[in-house]
């Protein structure tokens, strides 16, 4: 009489009969283990996939949708299983409802706190067994089969219908409870529902200190502008919870906008020594610490985010452009232009190349060498005349000032311009400008011609909104797509824009040009701003909009 498999056994090995596998491990031997092993526990062989490093894992994982991704923590030159796992969480190549287990024979802190940021389903310790394979993805399985629509819901981007999944599944589903209350807020603050997501967040605190949940509630603090609530939630979270490395960031970038530089110096500090591996962390470290005029620790902290962003998706260029401010702190122009001739072949970017320039003219104004620092400052002029870069606010601010002194006037005060134009009612930033212009002889008229350009700006935000609630929707089309033209990054701008061409097809009729250029706009404010409420507003009704028209031609 053959042998029949029932009960969890039976669930178990039909899992594993249905899913798709993805090993990646550098050696061949290792491979051909986990596949035999993985076909032992029933798994098809045309379903199981393998990469021989992590290049070619990341390739695989956009080509195909794995349940279960084996992945090795060393694999050789290139990508590391943490750069891969990242990669793969930052792209959304793996999704709630797929099983990530890192495979490794590393036990280092750092390894493990480095992993675990990314929160892979689980770590085996090689060598590894059928019996312990088996067991863990049966239990993993388990808990993931509470995500599978909601998996597939997010695969397709619908985060609205993911929400309504995560309730529904919260209905009936008490021990996945804690996950799925996360996923929501996480779906709720991705579609800019923050009031939906506080209230989530108040619930469970209610009950108990969540650290998640504390962090959660702590961020829209911030957002919200009530730094200090932010700040005290965050100090109990970090102060409780030693190890929860998000706490840490906030908590640091929440000093920061409260002027507590050294405040947040040390809260990175340690944080980096809890989790040294970390490309955006060390980066941000440097940052402070150049602008507190430490240098050595400035240069430490790009150097190790420059090396570990080589094969990272993480990687930046600000890394490597400090790292060349620190040089040039440092009165050692001969390593900082070496810097800035790698950060070229690194990042062809016009943003970079505008950046690049200005580190380059500040250096040289740092080794006293004026004259380079003008030809640069004449550079800086041209490219912006050529390009049509967007940068940040910083960039922008440390650029009009170096040109101010460079004799660059008239660029500093249309850069200058541009920010204001940008972000009217930003006090944070028109101070900024104000101290640019302070002591200068243009102080008085740049002034004036800010102020002038801010309010400007403000009634050009308004007016398109004002025409269509007289209903003269072609004049407010046109009136939006000026300004939109004009403020490029003003997130008001582009969300008002949006809402006047939605407004208009609702009354006009469907038009797929301005279907695109709304959806182009929300998505570039959601760039710019995240988690802006009127941006998932705006984008329910331009589905909605999408979906009467297709229903219309069926």
């Amino acid at each position: 009489m053959a042998f029949q498999i029932t009960g969890p056994d039976k669930e178990s090995a039909e899992r594993f009969a249905k899913a798709v596998f993805l090993v990646v491990d550098d050696f061949q031997g290792m491979r051909s283990m986990l596949r035999d092993i993985l076909r032992n526990c029933g798994a098809n062989a045309s379903a199981i996939d393998m990469a021989a490093n992590g290049s070619e894992a990341v390739t695989m994982l956009g080509k195909r949708r794995y349940d279960v991704v084996l992945c090795d923590f060393d694999l050789g030159p290139g990508k590391n299983g943490q750069q891969v796992l990242e990669e793969a969480k930052h792209r959304q190549l793996v999704g709630p409802g797929s099983c990530w287990v890192m495979v490794t024979a590393e036990k280092s802190t750092e390894t493990v706190m480095g992993a675990g940021e990314y929160q892979p389903d689980a770590y085996l310790v090689k060598p590894i067994t059928e019996t312990m394979l088996s067991g863990r993805l049966a239990r993993l399985w388990q808990k993931k089969g509470s995500f599978a629509a909601i998996d597939k819901a997010m695969a397709a981007h619908d985060y609205l219908k993911a929400i309504r999944l995560c309730d529904e599944r919260l209905t009936t589903d008490r021990a996945n409870a804690a996950d799925l209350l996360r996923l929501k807020c996480d779906l709720l603050l991705k579609v800019g529902d923050p009031d939906a997501a506080r209230k989530v967040y108040e619930s469970i605190l209610a009950q108990r200190d969540v650290p998640w949940a504390q962090v959660g509630l702590a961020r829209l603090h911030f957002q919200g502008g009530d730094l200090e609530a932010a700040r005290d939630l965050l100090e109990q979270v970090v102060d409780i919870n030693r190890s929860y490395l998000e706490a840490y960031d906030w908590l640091a970038r929440t000093q920061l906008a409260l002027g507590d530089t050294e405040g947040a110096q040390a809260v990175l500090g340690r944080a980096v020594a809890l989790s040294p591996n970390s490309v955006t962390r060390q980066k941000n470290l440097g940052e402070i610490d150049l602008k507190l005029g430490n240098l050595d620790g400035a240069e430490r902290a790009f150097r190790k985010s420059v090396a570990l962003g080589k094969h990272s998706i993480l990687k930046t260029a600000d890394a490597y452009l400090g790292l060349a401010k620190a040089y040039g702190g440092k009165a050692n122009p001969v390593e900082a232009m070496k810097v800035l001739a790698e950060v070229g072949k690194e990042f062809d970017t016009p943003e970079v190349q505008l950046k690049a320039k200005l580190t380059e003219g500040l250096v040289h104004r740092q080794a006293g060498n004026e004259a380079a620092a003008r030809e640069a400052a004449r550079s800086v002029a041209e490219l912006l005349d050529q390009s049509a870069a967007q940068l940040d606010s910083t960039t922008s601010i440390e650029m009009a000032q170096f040109m101010l002194t460079s004799g660059e006037t008239e660029k500093a005060l249309a850069v200058l311009d541009a920010e204001v134009r940008n972000n009217p009612e930003n006090g944070q930033l028109l101070a900024e400008v104000d101290k640019v212009l302070e002591g200068t002889d243009l102080a008085e008229q740049g002034r004036a011609m800010i102020e002038a350009t801010r309010l400007e700006s403000i009634e050009m935000m308004n007016r398109g909104v004002l025409l269509a609630r007289e209903e003269r929707y072609e004049d407010a089309v046109s009136a939006m797509r000026a300004a939109r033209d004009k403020m490029p990054a003003n997130v008001r701008v582009l969300l008002n824009f949006s809402y006047v061409l939605l407004v208009a097809l609702q009354k006009t009729g469907y038009d797929r040009d301005r279907i695109r250029e709304a959806r182009e706009c929300l998505l570039r404010a959601n760039t710019l701003s995240p988690g802006e409420k009127r941006f998932a507003q705006l984008m329910s009704l331009l589905e909605n909009l999408e979906r009467e028209a297709a229903s219309r031609q069926d």
